[in-house]
């Protein structure tokens, strides 16, 4: 008995998403509606991630349509088969839904494909979208090519592991631990089970014997080495917890060895606060000549797409969303509590001057495209609304000497694609996880350092 084909019926942003999805449904019907590529068509000269997208996915279809007849359907050299619907026009939906606007569209199609006998699943990001294809009795999916494990099983750069106490006094005395020493116990269980470390992992070891008796450490791919800049100060900044050490290793390594580093973690941990003090310091206190500037990017969904159509110069379109990094610098730059604010315009004059001075810049994510950045300290903030294309595209800028730092927090997404498992972030922290040239660290809610309130709330909400 031949087997019934299934038909996947493509919403316009799942393309503008991902153009190569018209191959990942193997040998199956890929059907899209003629009001997708009029979606498409709007999208086509803008100079965005989308505009490109759009370009590509054209090509994509062209390049087809001499191979066949669309509206018939066009052989994929996976074995699936791509048409182009045009008809179904005179389906029927709820009186309430309004028949002319595109998603309900793409609905109609949908549902006369099933009336005729098809298997159809709407392929869409567009969480209302499903929900209507739902209360129409079709089988709704959303597209995810660029999915990483829930957050609670991605990688977060730290674990907590057990030796013997003669093992942690040897490593404090002779600085090195085998890997094969460290065990954990799974599941509060008796049973002891060696720990799997990846390169550059950082470590909190206990002794078995006294679980106070701790040290911090960092697996360099072939032992487990002490940390080295665990006493620094940068740009006056004293690390707090365990998490910081840890952070503070990571941007203290020079470009050569550490050029990516990942920091997620929720509000109030100090993941922009630390990356612009080390940064700082680098560039002013140390006089470092590595760096020739501080750039810091702040991805904003919307800004990022319209950012052609707003007045003023690149800065002052910019400035807006960058407010985050300015009350940073506020703490950064005065770092006595009782004084900072006495004298706002001295405070502001002293912030102006690192911006006019040059030594920190601020650009849109959509100006580091098709770039080569050399001898940068480059912030990317809130990277979780980054995509996984955008984050690739962002990380493989980087020139000789830049360092990047990624930083965000996985649970709080503003971007309407994207979630927890999809979002460019996350991707970065996977798909890098191993590697001897990225370093990476996942803050805990107890490491937050805002305020006490700050932490009540992470703690609680």
């Amino acid at each position: 008995m031949k087997k019934l084909k299934k038909t996947f019926v493509l919403d316009t942003n799942v393309l503008l998403h991902t153009p190569y999805a018209l191959y990942s449904f193997a040998d199956n019907n890929i059907v899209i509606p003629e009001v997708v590529l009029e979606e498409l068509d709007k999208f086509k000269k803008d100079n965005t991630e989308l505009g490109a997208n759009a370009r590509h996915v054209a090509r994509l279809i062209d390049g087809l349509r001499e191979k066949g007849n669309l509206n018939k359907g066009v052989k994929l050299d996976n074995g699936g088969l791509l048409r182009i619907e045009m008809n179904f026009h005179e389906v029927k939906l709820p009186e309430s839904w309004i028949g002319s606007v595109n998603d309900n569209r793409i609905l109609k199609v949908c549902k006369g494909l099933k009336e005729n006998g098809e298997k159809v699943f709407l392929i869409t990001k567009d969480f209302f979208a499903r929900i209507k294809a739902d209360v129409l009795g079709i089988a709704a999916q959303d597209f995810f090519a660029e999915q990483v494990p829930v957050y609670d099983e991605q990688y977060r750069g730290r674990v907590e592991a057990y030796t013997t106490e003669k093992k942690l006094n040897d490593f404090y005395k002779n600085s090195k631990l085998l890997a094969e020493d460290l065990f954990y116990f799974p599941n509060n269980s008796d049973k002891k089970e060696k720990v799997e470390l990846f390169a550059n992992q950082f470590l909190i070891i206990h002794s078995v014997k006294n679980e106070k008796h701790t040290a911090l450490a960092r697996f360099d791919g072939k032992e487990v080495v002490p940390l080295n800049f665990m006493h620094e100060h940068p740009f006056g900044v004293s690390p707090r917890n365990a998490g910081q050490k840890f952070i503070q290793e990571a941007l203290m390594l020079d470009a050569e060895k550490a050029p990516l580093v990942i920091i997620k973690g929720s509000a109030g941990t100090a993941k922009t606060f630390y990356s612009l003090a080390v940064g700082l310091h680098k560039m002013v206190a140390e006089n470092n000549k590595s760096y020739r500037k501080i750039l810091v990017c702040r991805p904003n969904v919307k800004f990022d797409e319209d950012i052609g159509f707003l007045p003023g110069t690149e800065q002052e379109k910019i400035a807006p969303f960058l407010r985050p990094v300015i009350d940073n610098l506020e703490v950064l730059i005065d770092n006595d509590e009782n004084e900072r604010y006495k004298s706002e315009k001295e405070l502001k004059d002293k912030i102006d001057e690192l911006f006019d001075r040059k030594i920190i810049n601020t650009e849109a994510i959509a100006f580091i495209r098709g770039r080569s950045i050399v001898k940068q300290w480059i912030i990317i903030d809130e990277a979780q609304n980054l995509t996984p294309k955008q984050v690739k595209g962002i990380i493989t800028r980087a020139g000789r000497g830049t360092k990047i730092i990624l930083i965000g927090d996985p649970e709080q997404i503003d971007h309407p694609f994207l979630d927890i498992r999809t979002n460019g972030l996350s991707y970065a922290a996977e798909k890098m996880k191993g590697s001897p040239l990225c370093y990476q660290i996942t803050l805990t809610d107890e490491e937050c350092e805002r305020s006490e309130l700050a932490y009540e709330a992470a703690k609680r909400m």
